[in-house]
């Protein structure tokens, strides 16, 4: 006798991971969401940053998928919650000495503009619009206020709070971006820019990166907090946490190796 078993679906990949020549392209990848950054989304992101971390790639390069949005933000019907946003940013949530570049199209809206924002370099198409419009919303996780230590104070206080939006030339202007790009090209111009990183001394990239990372830019608030969770978090989880409290529930003397 047989009988019909429920199967539970199996979630589609939101983000893609592709190599070619040592260097990494990671593509948002719910482009009838328009790359909305939904809990699987960004879990998938650390993901694939952690794997590029630890990989031979020498550069990597991060773009949505379409030509509507870079991504729209936080995905309000299923936000960001295990893992946090803040886990799949580059350099918070993800410590690499590798360089990553954006490479953005269409809209860059809320916590998209703060995963661009920690990336080394970033790409902008002409049709690109960034826009942050949190204080006209009501709430803030606060990692965009490192804005301010990446462009000119009074371009990072409109941006941060009046919502204005800036496209891809006013972005260039102001310091967000490094290149802005007819329609279309801003992958090309991306991977033009990581070819050039993937060629360079990989020891003197990361150098550079740690040097600005750890002595030159100012962090804000929320990403020094984002940086105390992350190391809790990971004694949290490691063996040794797991064995304190397994030895506390079996009442003996904890056996720590360090890991």
């Amino acid at each position: 006798m047989s009988r019909d078993v429920e199967k539970t679906p199996v979630e589609e990949a939101t983000v893609t991971y592709e190599v070619s020549d040592g260097i990494a392209v990671i593509t948002l990848d719910r482009p009838k969401q328009m790359n909305a950054l939904s809990n699987q989304l960004v879990a998938e992101l650390r993901d694939a940053l952690e794997r590029y971390g630890a990989s031979d790639e020498r550069c990597a390069v991060i773009t949505g998928s379409g030509d509507r949005a870079f991504s729209v933000g936080a995905d309000l019907r299923d936000p960001p919650r295990d893992p946090e946003l803040w886990e799949c940013m580059p350099g918070v949530g993800v410590e690499l000495d590798k360089p990553v570049i954006a490479a953005v199209e269409g809209y860059c809206v809320g916590g998209a503009y703060v995963l661009v924002q920690f990336c080394d370099l970033a790409v902008a198409s002409e049709t690109a619009d960034f826009f942050y419009p949190e204080a006209q919303l009501g709430f803030s996780g606060g990692l965009i206020a490192g804005c301010a230590a990446r462009i000119p104070h009074k371009f990072a206080m409109e941006f941060m709070l009046t919502g204005a939006h800036f496209d891809g030339r006013r972005a260039y202007e102001v310091g967000m971006v490094n290149r802005v790009v007819p329609p279309g090209k801003h992958l090309e111009e991306a991977t033009k820019l990581a070819r050039v990183l993937a060629d360079s001394a990989p020891l003197v990239v990361a150098m550079m990166k740690s040097f600005v990372r750890d002595t030159v830019t100012p962090r804000g608030p929320s990403e020094l907090s984002a940086l105390a969770r992350k190391q809790l978090q990971s004694i949290q989880r490691s063996a040794d946490g797991e064995e304190g409290r397994r030895a506390f529930a079996e009442k003996r003397a904890p056996r720590f190796t360090g890991s």
